[in-house]
């Protein structure tokens, strides 16, 4: 790739706000004609009582840990407490506990008060370094840790902590709301939307939100979203990297260092190579989904010979498992959100006991015994694929095998389904549970890998885990459970043992999905199929930062898909958690479920299993009311709302996926 010397006349679009006028004469200095919207302001809570609070558990010596994310933040708690608990005692009783700063900012508030922080956190200054410094220095397990938040909480960061045996006490002191005047922000996003901007610049994850807030307001979802495929897309570091993807934005350009002008440089040195690749006749990988961000260091950007003067989606060879530009799947291009030719359907126990094939070979080996079996797994699905002409092939596995090399007894009992002769029921049997490193299933790798091997890469092949939560429920109960009385005692009686169990459920299921991915896995799903007996506010606070967890530790590049079952209520909250795609069960419209998802995010679903059992025409007509529903929009996979029943005729399946690419077929 050549480097341009600057913008050279590009429309420059970037929505800082504390430092708008500095942006625009960065962008001009490097030849663009800058476009500066604010996007966001401060907005301090005025009455806050949690900032009382907490700043008197300090003086009383409760707090251990004070982790401070923001420089502004930090003032408004100051600001909120001192005519209550006087400002010098809060400053002293800040000086007595460990305190973590978050980048320079909070460090430079503390030394106007004068202090030094305990430790700071190194560039890029992520939940990820955070949590990493914490490990290095401070050992966690029973300490009271403040954190001051900014903006939305970060779940993920508290999970992490949590599940070091930390007692965490967030601290929101300030929220970010749009701009009073929001003129200047209406009148970016049409010109993005008419396609009158050729770069956009990203400083804050907030800045994408609230982006994409005002664009439904203004209603320019649908023609935004696919001009920022077309644009060059840069972002100033990881944070931001991770709320563009997880909103289905590209992430063309991330600097070495999380500084503005680095990022202005990185966009002018390599805007135009960019844009040619995303707007020539060819298709490339930047049309086909967002790539790697392209890593710009000091001497790619001056253009020095011998360094790799290309984005990652030319100069690097594609992950295995994963088809890049053209050759990606049907089901990979549907999860990332991009327009397809019909809609992609799989079905979950596609491969099951209504098929005469499948009951053969279950009549010779026990389900276990199959399962650690690679070349009957991988037989018995590209068999079914094959039959059914679906467009993705789910490995054939089971959720529960990879709790045995944790200490689980499983056993697998004729009519009664999965037991777990030793259940967790206390915080001691907690302990004793032994965290998955990864290669303690090689059956289930050897499986993906064959299946792979023995199908066309146009079909793609997903990978799977059981949620945190439903394994949890598996561990606590022993089995199947209507009530799940034993799982919800631990989770209201001993929350420390429960966030122990999750966390260490949610480090293995993300080194287990991991080492699928490496072996082949284009896409995974994790089920949470029994969290549906919880609700929101429960999700929220014993699931989501756990389940958020697993999925943020997975390879960005390859889709997540979040299925749960039996509590339409929880259809936000699991979005929340992250992943491309949330799988919906039969209980809500497709339509109304995709409503309360955020931009960009796919739907998966959603027809009942039992209409299979009905006539074609009831099949039929069923299959083409959920197409209706999602009406062409990009994102939809069709699947049933849970698996195929044993009882489901063959023919009805058929049917189905004729049914759904007869008339899902873009004309």
């Amino acid at each position: 790739m050549t480097a341009e010397p600057g913008f050279a006349g590009l429309r420059v679009a970037a929505f800082e706000s504390r430092r708008a006028e500095e942006m625009a004469r960065l962008i001009e200095r490097h030849g663009g004609v800058p476009f500066v919207s604010p996007s966001m302001r401060e907005v301090p809570l005025q009455e806050n009582p949690e900032a009382i609070t907490l700043a008197h558990r300090l003086l009383a010596g409760e707090i251990d840990v004070v982790v401070l994310l923001t420089g502004v933040g930090t003032r408004h708690w100051l600001a909120q407490v001192e005519r209550h608990v006087g400002r010098q005692r809060f400053i002293d009783a800040l000086a007595d506990v460990i305190t973590v700063v978050r980048g320079p900012k909070p460090a430079a508030v503390l030394k106007e008060w004068g202090l030094e922080p305990t430790h700071r956190v190194p560039e890029p200054n992520t939940w990820r370094e955070l949590v990493r410094t914490l490990d290095q220095h401070v050992p966690l397990a029973n300490l009271t840790v403040a954190v001051q938040e900014y903006g939305q909480p970060n779940l993920s960061l508290l999970a992490n902590l949590e599940a070091r045996g930390a007692r965490v006490l967030p601290l929101k002191v300030y929220a970010w709301d749009l701009p009073e005047d929001t003129s200047r922000l209406q009148e970016n996003l049409r010109a993005v939307a008419g396609g009158q901007r050729e770069v956009a610049l990203f400083t804050s994850a907030h800045q994408v939100v609230n982006v994409l807030r005002m664009s439904e307001q203004l209603g320019l979802s649908a023609e935004l979203l696919p001009r920022f495929q077309r644009l060059v897309v840069a972002s100033i570091g990881p944070t931001t990297s991770e709320m563009l993807r997880e909103c289905g934005l590209p992430v063309d350009i991330e600097p070495d260092h999380p500084k503005m002008g680095q990022l202005v440089a990185a966009a002018a040195a390599h805007a135009h190579a960019l844009l040619a690749e995303k707007r020539g006749p060819q298709p490339s990988l930047a049309q086909e989904g967002p790539p790697e961000p392209f890593h710009a260091s000091p001497r790619l950007q001056s253009g020095t010979p011998g360094h790799a003067a290309a984005p990652p989606q030319t100069a690097a060879a594609p992950q295995a498992g994963v088809p890049c530009g053209p050759a990606a799947s049907l089901l990979v291009r549907a999860c990332r959100g991009q327009a397809t030719d019909r809609t992609p359907i799989w079905l979950m126990r596609q491969a099951g006991r209504y098929l005469p094939e499948y009951r053969e070979v279950r009549a010779r080996v026990g389900f276990l015994e199959l399962c650690k079996n690679p070349q009957l797994c991988a037989e018995v699905m590209i068999s079914a694929v094959k039959r059914l002409g679906v467009d993705a092939a789910i490995i054939f596995a089971d959720l529960l095998p990879m709790l045995e090399p944790m200490g689980a007894q499983l056993e697998y009992q004729r009519g009664e389904g999965p037991v777990i002769h030793n259940p967790i029921r206390t915080a001691a049997d907690v302990s004793r549970l032994r965290e998955l490193q990864g290669p303690e299933l090689p059956f289930v790798y050897e499986t993906v890998r064959l299946t792979r091997a023995g199908l066309p890469h146009e079909i793609a092949v997903i990978g799977f885990a059981g949620a945190p939560f439903t394994l949890a429920s598996y561990l606590i109960e022993g089995g199947g459970s209507r009530h799940y009385t034993h799982t919800k005692r631990l989770m209201y009686r001993d929350p420390p043992a429960w966030h122990a169990l999750l966390g260490c459920l949610a480090r293995s299921i993300s080194r287990y999905l991991l080492e699928q991915v490496r072996a082949g896995a284009d896409v995974v799903q994790l089920f949470d199929s029994w969290v549906g007996c919880l609700g929101p506010e429960d999700y929220r606070r014993y699931v989501l930062p756990h389940t958020r967890a697993v999925i943020e530790s997975l390879e960005p590049h390859v889709p997540t898909i979040s299925f749960f079952t039996g509590n339409p209520a929880l259809i936000a909250s699991v979005a929340e958690a992250g992943g491309s795609v949330v799988g919906v069960d039969w209980r809500i419209r497709l339509d109304e479920a995709w409503q309360q998802l955020q931009p960009g995010k796919g739907i998966q679903g959603n027809l009942d299993p039992a209409v299979l059992l009905a006539s074609p025409e009831v099949v039929r007509r069923a299959a083409q009311e959920i197409l209706r529903q999602a009406a062409g929009r990009p994102g939809h996979v069709f699947n049933l709302g849970h698996g195929v029943l044993p009882e489901t005729p063959p023919e009805n399946v058929l049917l189905l996926v004729e049914t759904v690419k007869e008339f899902s077929a873009r004309r």
